[in-house]
C-alpha cells in the first residue's frame, strides 16, 4: 500500500534555497527531498547507486553543490545526476558518470507541503485528494507556519493511531472523564462532538471528514453561566463582550462568525474572504488516507501523522504538530491571544521538531490522553479473545478506512 499512495512528507518552507534538503523515513524507505535551482523540488530514494549506501544520515541540511557518499565518494548533483566517481575508467560497463542517477519518485507540492508517491504510474495529487484540494486551497494554508512540533516513537501500530482520529466517540471518555451517567452531548474545548450533531463525509479516495460545530455550548460556562476561558479571551479579541453572552453560550457561534467576517481583513486574516461562515468557527477534521489526520480551524490546524517502523509492526513514528496563520501568530506574539494557543517558538519561521521519549515526556495536552489509550489498545488487540471491532454508526469512518487498506492489499486499487 505505502508504495502506491501519495504521502505528505515535507514542508516547502523548510527548503527555502536551492540545495536545501530534507530526509524523511517511511517504513524501510528513506526519502530525500531537494530544492532545485529553478526552485522546484525533486524527491529521491536516499541511496547511492554504487552499492546502496545511504547518502545522508541527518534529517535536513543544505548541499548546494553535491551529495557525496561516505563509502566511496561517489558524488551526486542536487538534480540526481552522478557527477563524480573515483577511478571511473576502471568500470567494465563504462564510466558511470552521466549514466547513473539517483532513483527519483513522483513529487508534487500543495498547501505548502511536499507530497511523494513511489508508484511511477500514479495519477496526479489533485485527483488523489479529491474534494480536499479545493477546500484547503481557499485557506491559504501554504502561508501558515509550524508553531509546535512534538514527535516520538510509540509502542503501537500506526493504524491504531489513525483509527482513533477517525472518530470522536472516544472524546467524552478519554478527554473529559465521562462515566455511564455523563451527558455525552457535552462539548470538548468548545467543540460539539455529539454524533447526532456532527456531519460525517466519506470520499472514494479513502479520505474522510467530520464537521463539528464550535464556539458555543456546554463546557464553556461556569456554574453561574459566565463565559470562561479560552472562549472569553477569544470573544474579547474579536471585540465581543463575554458578559453579553452570560447564560447564552449558544449565541457565541454566530456572533464570532459575524465579528470575524467584519474585522478579519484589518487584523490580517485575508483568507477569511474565501471561506464560508461555518469555517470561521467550526472544526473540520480530516483523515487523509493512509496516515494523516488534521483538525482544520479558521486560523490554524492540528497536524497528526503516523508512520510505520522499519521492522516492528508494533511501533510507529507519531507527529503532533500545530500550524497557524501569520495573523494568528502575530496576535499571540502581541498579546498572547490567538486561535491556536500553540506557539512554542519566536514566530520567526518553522519551529524545529522536538524529539520526545514515550513514557518520559508529554507529547502535548489532550493528545497525551490518546497516546495512553494507543499503548493499552495495542496490548489488547493482540489477544486471541478479541474477535474484531464492533463499530457504531459514528465510527463508520474506521470501517471505510480499513476497507481501503484491504483494497490496496488485495490489488483492487
Amino acid at each position: 500500500m505505502w508504495t502506491r499512495v501519495w504521502l505528505l512528507l515535507g514542508r516547502e518552507a523548510e527548503l527555502p534555497e536551492p540545495g536545501d534538503w530534507q530526509m524523511e523515513p517511511v517504513g524501510r524507505e528513506e526519502i530525500l527531498m531537494v530544492r532545485q535551482q529553478d526552485h522546484s523540488i525533486k524527491a529521491f530514494y536516499n541511496v547511492c547507486q554504487h552499492r546502496g549506501n545511504p547518502l545522508v544520515d541527518e534529517s535536513k541540511g543544505s548541499n548546494p553543490r553535491r551529495f557525496v557518499c561516505r563509502y566511496h565518494s561517489w558524488a551526486f548533483l542536487p538534480d540526481g545526476g552522478l557527477q563524480f566517481a573515483p577511478d571511473k575508467e576502471d568500470f567494465p560497463e563504462g564510466n558511470p558518470c552521466g549514466k547513473l542517477r539517483l532513483a527519483e519518485l513522483k513529487c508534487e507540492t500543495f498547501a505548502g507541503f511536499i507530497w511523494v508517491n513511489m508508484d511511477p504510474d500514479c495519477g496526479p495529487l489533485r485527483d488523489y485528494l479529491g474534494p480536499i484540494w479545493d477546500e484547503w486551497q481557499a485557506r491559504e494554508v501554504d502561508t501558515w507556519q509550524r508553531t509546535m512540533a512534538n514527535t516520538m516513537w510509540l509502542p503501537c501500530n500506526w493504524k491504531v493511531v489513525l483509527d482513533n482520529f477517525n472518530e470522536s466517540y472516544h472524546v467524552p471518555t478519554v478527554h473529559m472523564g465521562a462515566t455511564p451517567s455523563t451527558d455525552r452531548t457535552a462539548i470538548a474545548g468548545g467543540i460539539n462532538t455529539y454524533f447526532k450533531e456532527t456531519q460525517f463525509d466519506l470520499a472514494n479516495e479513502g479520505h474522510a471528514r467530520m464537521i463539528m460545530k464550535g464556539g458555543y455550548g456546554a463546557g464553556v460556562t461556569d456554574n453561574d453561566g459566565n463565559i470562561v476561558e479560552p472562549l472569553a479571551s477569544l470573544l474579547s479579541y474579536w471585540d465581543l463582550d463575554p458578559t453579553d453572552f452570560k447564560g447564552k453560550p449558544e449565541d457565541t457561534r454566530e456572533a464570532l462568525q459575524q465579528a470575524k467576517r467584519r474585522l478579519g481583513p484589518e487584523k490580517g486574516y485575508s483568507h477569511y474572504a474565501a471561506v464560508p461562515d461555518e469555517q470561521l468557527t467550526d472544526a473540520f477534521h480530516y483523515t487523509l488516507f493512509p496516515n494523516f489526520a488534521v483538525s482544520l480551524w479558521a486560523d490554524g490546524f492540528h497536524f497528526l501523522r503516523a508512520r510505520p517502523h522499519p521492522t516492528d509492526p508494533e511501533q510507529c513514528l507519531f507527529d503532533n504538530w500545530w500550524y497557524a496563520s501569520p495573523a494568528s501568530v502575530a496576535a499571540e506574539l502581541d498579546d498572547g491571544t490567538s486561535a491556536t494557543e500553540s506557539l512554542t517558538g519566536d514566530g520567526a519561521g518553522e519551529v524545529p521538531v522536538k524529539w520526545l521519549t514515550c513514557g518520559e515526556d508529554s507529547i502535548g495536552p489532550a493528545i497525551e490522553d490518546d497516546v495512553a489509550v494507543f499503548i493499552t489498545q495495542q496490548r489488547g488487540v493482540r489477544s486471541r479473545g478479541f474477535k474484531g471491532a464492533y463499530l457504531s454508526g459514528q465510527e463508520k469512518r474506521i470501517a471505510r478506512y480499513h476497507e481501503r487498506i484491504d483494497d490496496y492489499i488485495d490489488g483492487a486499487r
